[in-house]
């Protein structure tokens, strides 16, 4: 049996045997007792053969429940101290219709960050006030379609988007209903599994600062947004926005940023006299991506949370506002997989004399950008039988025509792994199909619902007459 690697999964071992496979996997995936792994009683062979491969596999009920029991969590917390919560589901981790209308009939509300992620929840049927719209860069469509849907708020990101918000609303006419408004800032709180997805330190593109540069004159870029929606007659200012980043693992960055928002609502209630109503605190809490990776537990964040947010506004003598949160990965992440076909089974001799076995499958980088864009880590899995007990250092890769075409760093897997045999990789609810591309003119796989013993097709499988059927010629 070869060495692990710093990275790689302990062993094949952990996953041998029947039964659950436990974390980095949704609850519903179970290895029987021939080997194969069945996902909400569907047999990944039996899928396979059906739908094809590459496929992303969702199990439903795994991401019902995580979206039920973290809002149970947040508003049990919450509760205790007078506050009321509402939980947007983040789109942007992976939406589609049916997804939308999970999140909906869960009890959540939607986030969404472009026109696109709009159209979606509203086919849906996920009404208008309970939808959000994000957006650095929003386009005069975007902000009419906002408009003519009637969301119940609109995330201001600059101080022209408020002016243009303004002009969208006064174009309407007097009788136009004031839009609803929260104001984006950047605490300076870092946080986050990578650079790229750490949203709240102040050299980025997101929000307003709460930093006071010099020369002006004492007041925030952040501040001057707030008054300048709260003096608007055609805007209606809701509340403070934070967002901190992605993958987070340790609560006490939203504790800090919560305090600093807190006290950003207290100055501008003295400045101005209004004290809004509610304060949003975002998302990013982290999943497991590997086995041992502990992730956020909801029940702590809750509970921390709620505890900060009360004792940072009994200190500023304010009442608590409601709270809002944006969870994404934590809800879609750990509930799907992605089933893949191994082909080409290549051994490389390393400089420091270990073997590393490049395994080759039908997807890549196209279906899961994350390895190559952030360094990803994932976990991989023999899922159509039972592989030898000895493994060998593996690194899984895809088909396209880059050296950094990575799925799987490093992982062990049975060394008889062989062609045809299918693999799975863990928790790519979040960000594969919402990222993926069609490079290489690769189309993009299906995204195929489970649930008891039943397959359903949420999205179906690009086609190379899909692609096709964009160019013009």
């Amino acid at each position: 049996m070869s060495a692990g690697a710093p990275g790689a999964a302990p062993g094949h071992g952990l996953h041998a045997g029947p039964g659950p496979l436990g974390l980095p996997w949704s609850t519903g995936a179970v290895r029987g007792e021939d080997g194969a792994v069945r996902v909400a009683g569907v047999d990944l062979r039996a899928l396979a053969d059906e739908h094809g491969t590459p496929a992303y596999v969702l199990d439903e009920a795994d991401s019902r429940d995580r979206a039920r029991t973290l809002r149970a969590a947040l508003t049990e917390a919450f509760g205790a101290i007078g506050a009321g919560v509402d939980v947007y589901y983040a789109g942007k981790a992976f939406l589609s219709v049916a997804v939308a209308r999970w999140a909906h009939e869960e009890g959540l509300r939607v986030d969404t960050a472009t026109g696109g992620e709009l159209a979606v929840a509203l086919r849906a049927g996920v009404p208008g006030e309970h939808l959000g719209l994000h957006g650095n860069n929003k386009s005069d469509s975007e902000i009419e379609r906002a408009l003519d849907a009637g969301v119940g708020r609109i995330i201001v990101d600059s101080l022209g988007e408020i002016d243009r918000l303004a002009a969208a609303v006064r174009a309407r006419g007097t009788d136009a209903p004031s839009a609803p408004v929260m104001v984006r800032v950047t605490t300076g709180v870092h946080a986050g599994g990578h650079e790229y997805i750490s949203t709240a330190h102040e050299d980025q593109k997101f929000g307003l600062s709460i930093a006071v540069p010099a020369g002006a004159g004492g007041v925030s870029p952040a501040m001057t947004a707030l008054e300048r929606v709260h003096a608007a007659p055609e805007l209606r200012l809701l509340g403070i926005h934070s967002h901190i980043g992605s993958q987070i693992l340790d609560p006490a960055g939203f504790a800090v940023a919560a305090r600093t928002v807190l006290g950003l609502r207290a100055e501008l209630a003295a400045r101005t006299g209004h004290l809004v109503p509610e304060v949003d605190l975002g998302g990013g809490f982290g999943i497991a991506y590997l086995p041992g990776d502990v992730p956020l537990d909801h029940q702590r964040i809750a509970t921390d949370l709620a505890s900060a947010v009360d004792a940072a506004c009994a200190a500023l003598g304010t009442p608590v506002p409601r709270l809002s949160f944006e969870p994404g990965r934590t809800i879609v992440g750990p509930s799907a997989l992605t089933v893949y076909t191994v082909g080409t089974v290549k051994p490389v001799a390393l400089d420091d004399g270990r073997v590393r076995t490049y395994v080759s499958v039908d997807g890549g980088m196209s279906d899961n950008l994350r390895p190559a864009l952030y360094g990803a880590a994932y976990h991989a899995t023999l899922v159509s039988r039972t592989g030898s007990p000895d493994t060998m250092l593996a690194r899984v890769v895809g088909k396209h025509c880059e050296s950094g075409d990575i799925v799987v760093h490093e992982v062990q897997l049975p060394v008889d792994t062989a062609p045809g045999d299918l693999l799975a990789v863990a928790a790519t609810g979040a960000y594969g199909r919402s990222m993926a591309s069609n490079y290489n003119h690769v189309p993009r796989p299906p995204v195929v619902a489970v649930r008891e013993g039943g397959t359903r097709v949420l999205i179906r499988r690009e086609t190379e007459d899909d692609v096709l059927a964009l160019d013009l010629g």
